[in-house]
């Protein structure tokens, strides 16, 4: 999930899994696989950012999973 600021600057959160597009006419435009369009201040960059750092940490924390596993498949 990550954060964004619709532009009444209503915080909103998102399934980073469920995004489509993101595009800048100026206001940044997320849509969502469903077919949802959602204007937020945040820029391009900003949001694509933040679902770099989400996807870094869901990685992370499966990378930690496999590595309890093998580690008690080994005692």
């Amino acid at each position: 999930m990550i954060k964004l600021t619709k532009l009444n600057g209503t915080a909103i959160v998102i399934n980073a899994e469920l995004l489509e597009t993101v595009e800048s006419t100026p206001d940044t435009i997320v849509t969502l696989n469903t077919g949802r369009k959602i204007l937020v201040r945040d820029t391009i960059d900003e949001v694509i950012g933040k679902v770099v750092e989400y996807k870094t940490s869901v990685s992370g924390r499966l990378n930690v999973v496999r590595q309890v596993k093998e580690e008690a498949e080994l005692t």
